[in-house]
């Protein structure tokens, strides 16, 4: 396909910052999407091991960002 060889991006090298945003944006989005199958609290990987793994998010904060303090705040019990 035109465009996509090395002899051809030599004559236009306009594309290559197009296809460097291209690839940077990929590991951006493969990367958060590790991310949420690692860290989310609503995804378990092992039910033996943990069977409730929302019970660890009682006294832990789970936005990226917060200027509240959810740590002294009361949590029910369910």
């Amino acid at each position: 396909m035109l465009g996509l060889e090395m002899k051809s991006l030599k004559k236009n090298p306009a594309l290559l910052p197009l296809f460097a945003c291209v690839i940077v944006g990929g590991f951006m989005a493969s990367g958060y999407l590790i991310r949420l199958a690692t860290k989310n609290p609503d995804v378990t990987w092992s039910r033996t091991r943990n069977p409730e793994p929302w019970q660890e998010y009682k006294t832990k904060q789970y936005k990226f960002v917060s200027k509240i303090d959810h740590s002294k705040s009361p949590v029910p019990d369910y």
